[in-house]
């Protein structure tokens, strides 16, 4: 029976290739099972509760602010472009959402530009 980290994983798999990102990869973050583009990592699914994005700081602090029940920081990730977010909480058309601009942060400028269009 699946865990509940592959269970994120197959849903953040399922919703990058509902939104139609090319170029996605399956790979891991520091050990971690992750989606990558052009070789860097856009979502990882760090336990069964939480999955981390690459975000702009003033993107992170507004979220944060807006659904604390969803997105929060821990001392590490404070002052870095990445958010921790509570993959139960949640819902599949945001999380879609943040996985198009973790996507749009870390793809090479031909796939973004191509996706844009």
């Amino acid at each position: 029976m699946p865990d509940s980290t592959d269970i994120q994983f197959t849903r953040v798999k399922r919703l990058t290739a509902q939104a139609g990102l090319p170029g996605v990869e399956e790979g891991t973050s520091y050990g971690n099972p992750a989606l990558k583009v052009g070789g860097k990592a856009f979502v990882t699914v760090k336990d069964e509760a939480t999955l981390v994005i690459p975000i702009s700081i003033d993107d992170k602090e507004r979220l944060i602010e807006m659904a604390p029940h969803i997105y929060f920081q821990t001392a590490h990730y404070v002052g870095w472009p990445y958010m921790p977010l509570r993959a139960e909480e949640i819902d599949d058309a945001e999380l879609t959402e943040r996985l198009i601009g973790a996507w749009l942060l870390r793809a090479p400028k031909r796939l973004s530009a191509a996706f844009r269009q």
